[in-house]
Formats: C-alpha cells, sequence, structure tokens
C-alpha cells in the first residue's frame, strides 16, 4: 500500500499545493468547531432575566452601525492604520512571492493578515472590557462593529483586495454571517461564501440594506446575552469580555476566507486537491 502511496505522489509537491492543503486542513477545522451551538451555564442563567425587546434593540443599533460605517464611517475607520503602506507591503510581498515561489513568500500574506488581526482582538478586549466596568453595554455596539470592520479591511489589504466596492462590502458581511452561524446554516454560508469566491458577482436584486439587516439579526441572537450582562457595572466586564471572543472568530474565519480566495487567484499555480486523502498526505 505505501508503495502505491509512493507512486502515486512520486512528482515534486510545490510549495502551493501544501500551502493549499494546510488551508483546507484549517478550514475543515474551523467548520468542526460550529457544528452545534452549545449554550453556556451563564446564557442560561441569563435567558430569564434579559428583556423580550432588548434583542430587536440590538438589531436595530447593529444595523445602524453598518450603514453608517458603509457610508460615511470608511474614511475614519482608515485613519486607525497605515492604508498606502500596506498595500505596499501586499505588493512587496506579491513580487516577492512570484521571484521566489516558496511556502515562505506565500505564507507573508497571512501573516501580515495575521499581525493585524492579533492587533485589532487585543484593542477590542480593552474597549470592550473598560466599557462593560462602566456598565456600558449598547453604546459598545457601534465601536465593536467599528473594530469588526477595521480587522477585515486591514486583512483584505493584507491579500490586495479593495473593501470600497459594493462587491466587497456583501462578501465582509457574508463572512460576519458565515463566521457567527451554526450547523447547516453554517455549512451554507460556507458555500455561499466559496461560490462568490469563485465569480464575485451581486446576487440578482441585491439590497445592501436587506443584507445588513440579515447580519445586524444574526449578531444580535449571538451576543444578546454578553450585551445584556455588559450593561451592568463591573460585572459587566465578563459581557464586555466576550467582544474578543467573537472578534477572535470573525476575523479567524475572515483570514481563512480571504486567504482562500487570494489563492484562487492563483489558481494557474495549483493543481486541483480533489481527494481527501490527498492533502492529508500531503501534509506529512
Amino acid at each position: 500500500m505505501k508503495s502505491l502511496v509512493k507512486n502515486k505522489f512520486f512528482r515534486k509537491v510545490s510549495p502551493m499545493e501544501r500551502e493549499w492543503a494546510n488551508l483546507i486542513q484549517q478550514e475543515e477545522q474551523f467548520l468542526s468547531r460550529r457544528v452545534e451551538k452549545k449554550e453556556s451555564f451563564l446564557n442560561q442563567k441569563l435567558q430569564e432575566k434579559v428583556p423580550e425587546k432588548l434583542q430587536s434593540t440590538l438589531e436595530l443599533a447593529f444595523g445602524k452601525a453598518f450603514s453608517l460605517i458603509f457610508d460615511k464611517g470608511t474614511d475614519i475607520i482608515e485613519k486607525t492604520y497605515n492604508r498606502d503602506e500596506m498595500e505596499k507591503t501586499y505588493q512587496i510581498n506579491q513580487y516577492t512571492d512570484e521571484v521566489r515561489q516558496t511556502r515562505k513568500s506565500l505564507a507573508a500574506f497571512s501573516k501580515k493578515a495575521g499581525v493585524s488581526s492579533a492587533k485589532n482582538v487585543l484593542l477590542s478586549s480593552v474597549s470592550g472590557i473598560g466599557l462593560g466596568v462602566l456598565g456600558v453595554g449598547l453604546p459598545d455596539i457601534p465601536l465593536f462593529t467599528g473594530m469588526m470592520l477595521k480587522g477585515i479591511y486591514e486583512i483584505a489589504l493584507s491579500y490586495g483586495f479593495d473593501y470600497n466596492t459594493e462587491e466587497e462590502k456583501y462578501f465582509i458581511l457574508l463572512l460576519i454571517q458565515g463566521a457567527v452561524s451554526y450547523g447547516e446554516e453554517m455549512k451554507q454560508m460556507n458555500e455561499k461564501i466559496n461560490d462568490f469566491m469563485k465569480n464575485s458577482y451581486l446576487p440578482k436584486n441585491y439590497q445592501r440594506q436587506e443584507m445588513i439587516q440579515k447580519t445586524a439579526a444574526l449578531l444580535s441572537k449571538e451576543l444578546l446575552y454578553m450585551k445584556f450582562l455588559q450593561g451592568f457595572p463591573v460585572v459587566g466586564a465578563v459581557g464586555g469580555a466576550y467582544d474578543v471572543i467573537y472578534m477572535k472568530q470573525i476575523t479567524e474565519y475572515s483570514n481563512l476566507k480571504y486567504k482562500h480566495r487570494f489563492y484562487e487567484m492563483k489558481k494557474g499555480k495549483i493543481e486541483n486537491i480533489k481527494d481527501r486523502n490527498e492533502w492529508k498526505i500531503l501534509k506529512k
């Protein structure tokens, strides 16, 4: 059996194939963690105490935050990082990879995205916990939304994508929806994201506001209990700390899918790896 496997993979495996194999494994691991939602003990305790109208209030707050940032707030977010410098770094990484074509040159893109993500997760923890100590819950929504989009914008730039187009805003909202979904819904969202990455067309009769509302509804449902808890001084720090968990979750998924999309752009240099067992062998 070993000799057959050896003969099958006698050819030299390219750096791109190895990186692609790693990416597929990372995506599968992320999806496996989202198979089923398990309510925490804290959520179960808070369930009876949360006001009925809070979720609709949260949904409205998230919807307004997305609309405001997409319409007028991107320039403000861009003041928190050097876009020109990030675009130059991408161009340098792209040129280096074209010349060297090594795993290290390929990894430079995700390394840059990872550094940006870690920094934004840290900033989110400071703001979330700090506002939680003060008992600030709902007013944290615009800040959390801004931090979330900042994190995704920086990831997009690391892979050479412009987040200002309508298509990219749609893609970003898809990423957020996918990152906070579970089970069959998560699987369907992931397939929808993969389909978009292949053609980059907006759906027929697409309306940005409808997409925003769907994203806001998913976020409000997912963050309901923690934002309720965050509204109480001192103990609200626990709720605020969950900003970190969700920021990490959203940026991790965004990084995976932007990397996937970036590798799709290099598809001419990748041989399709269709057999699930193939990438497992390649990774060894």
